[in-house]
C-alpha cells in the first residue's frame, strides 16, 4: 500500500545515456565506491538491471539511520532521464513509499527523501563531470 509520493526534476551537463548508465545500470558497482558512508551495497533482486529491475539498497552501518530508515518501511523509485534543449539532460525522480506508522507521510519525510534522491544524483553528476570517459 503506498501513502505517499513525491517528485522532482534535476537539470544535468552529462548526457541521459551516461546517467542512465552510471545510476542505473551500474548502481550495483558504482554507488557504493562513491557513496560508501551511505550505501555499502545494492544486491539485484529481480531484472537484469535495466528497466523494471527491483534492487535491494544495503545502507552503511555508520549511518544510524534519519527519517527514511526509522518512518519508511519500503520504497519505489522512478527515474527518467530525457535530453534537455540546450544539452545535457533533465532526470525526473518519482518515488512512491510506504511508512511504518499509519499516521505519516509528513512533510518532513517527503522532504528528506527527495534531498536524498537528489544528493545521490549529484554525487554521481560530479564523478562523471570529472571523470568525461566514464560510462561514455
Amino acid at each position: 500500500m503506498v501513502a505517499g509520493s513525491v517528485s522532482n526534476e534535476v537539470f544535468s551537463l552529462v548526457d541521459p545515456e551516461r546517467l542512465w548508465k552510471a545510476i542505473v545500470k551500474d548502481s550495483p558497482n558504482l554507488m557504493p565506491k562513491l557513496l560508501p558512508d551511505l550505501i555499502s551495497s545494492i544486491e539485484i533482486l529481480e531484472g537484469d538491471g535495466g528497466v523494471g529491475t527491483i534492487r535491494k539498497s544495503n545502507f552503511s552501518p555508520v549511518i544510524e539511520g534519519g527519517l527514511i530508515v526509522k518512518k519508511v518501511k519500503s520504497t519505489s523509485f522512478e527515474l527518467k532521464f530525457e535530453p534537455a534543449t540546450e544539452g545535457g539532460s533533465v532526470c525526473k525522480f518519482y518515488a512512491e513509499f510506504e511508512p511504518i506508522e499509519a499516521n505519516l507521510p509528513t512533510e518532513e519525510v517527503t522532504k528528506e527523501i527527495m534531498g536524498g534522491m537528489t544528493g545521490m544524483f549529484k554525487a554521481i553528476e560530479g564523478y562523471l563531470l570529472a571523470n568525461p570517459e566514464a560510462f561514455a
